[in-house]
């Protein structure tokens, strides 16, 4: 994308920011490819379940739009870090209502592409990350937002100092101590 893009789009999120339903529209539409591959890599990382990208896409979008106190979308860093969480909750959540026995509970899920990456976690393992994270979130915020940016939304490490306000090297301290939090706390719960 060029400058000019990027600075419509800036422009379509502030609008779509203060209720503005044509700029959130054209919004959606500008960018959903970009919101395809952040849902698809979300679901590379869950495993195999049996929601799809359009439907995280359009589930996280409702939630964004119903969401109390979102944060003001100055640039679309902001927007795809917070679009990014939410459509991780999607996930989460979708798989703690398949736990509670809504749906498919203690089957297994079988689908026709049987090479599955090593990286895919189970939903156990899943469910623990995301305690974990949780955890993490209550002793530091900045930390799990850092987490939340470089490995869920994909952003880098000077995209992230600039939308925390904070410099590339904090942003990597704050990595490397998330990371440890992180280990450790799936390691105890092991």
């Amino acid at each position: 994308m060029d400058t000019a893009d990027l600075q419509s789009i800036t422009q379509l999120l502030q609008s779509a920011s203060r209720g503005d339903t044509l700029a959130r529209d054209q919004l959606y539409a500008l960018l959903y490819g970009q919101l395809s591959r952040l849902a698809r890599s979300h679901l590379s990382r869950a495993g195999t379940i049996s929601l799809d990208a359009p439907a995280i896409i359009h589930d996280s979008f409702m939630r964004i739009e119903k969401s109390v106190g979102k944060p003001d979308f100055v640039n679309r860093k902001v927007f795809f870090a917070y679009a990014s969480t939410v459509m991780r909750n999607v996930i989460i959540d979708y798989v703690r209502e398949r736990r509670a026995g809504k749906r498919n509970f203690g089957e297994r899920e079988v689908t026709l592409d049987t090479g599955v990456a090593e990286s895919v976690m189970s939903e156990d393992r899943l469910l623990g990350l995301q305690e974990a994270l949780v955890e993490l979130e209550r002793t530091d915020q900045r930390c799990h937002r850092v987490v939340e940016m470089r490995y869920f939304a994909g952003l880098t490490e000077e995209e992230i100092a600039d939308v925390l306000d904070v410099s590339v090297p904090t942003v990597k301290r704050d990595w490397r101590k998330a990371r440890a939090f992180l280990f450790d706390y799936l390691r105890e719960a092991a």
